[in-house]
């Protein structure tokens, strides 16, 4: 079978908001993303790939979509890879500093690493792990074993 994609990769992730504003000061003022570009969907550096926020209804109704109230965990989690266990630690600390709601303390995981869970103000959730399998190179980006 032929892939759909030529290259196995995605570009953006947009998250469909209830309160837009509220929204991109979380992620621009708490987690530290740099917004860039003009228009009416905030776009995000998020070290290679694109972190959108956008209106949830403008969103169901570009992707031809029904707009529906967002009713608890999404069934998706995004994830920051931490390059040690200190740093998971850390991250957690300033975290609670700024009153972000954190689901699941740092932990040591069932396969073998360190981690926890925290939701954004739209209770998308979000992990903050270190994985003792996945080096991470001087540009962030994991280094991941072959198949």
């Amino acid at each position: 079978m032929t892939s759909a994609f030529p290259e196995s990769r995605f570009s953006i992730l947009t998250i469909g908001a209830s309160n837009k504003e509220a929204l991109t000061r979380f992620y621009t003022d708490i987690l530290g993303f740099r917004r860039f570009g003009p228009g009416e969907m905030t776009m995000l550096d998020a070290g290679g790939l694109v972190l959108g926020i956008w209106e949830r209804d403008k969103l169901a109704e570009d992707a031809g979509q029904k707009a529906s109230p967002p009713v608890g965990f999404p069934g998706f989690a995004m994830a920051y890879n931490a390059r040690s266990r200190s740093e998971v630690d850390d991250i957690f600390n300033r975290l609670t500093a700024s009153g972000v709601s954190i689901t699941k303390p740092p932990h040591e995981t069932f396969w073998g690493g360190y981690g926890g869970y925290f939701k954004d103000p739209e209770n998308n959730a979000w992990e903050v792990v270190w994985n003792p399998f996945w080096p991470i190179g001087p540009d962030g980006r994991l280094s991941l074993p072959e198949a």
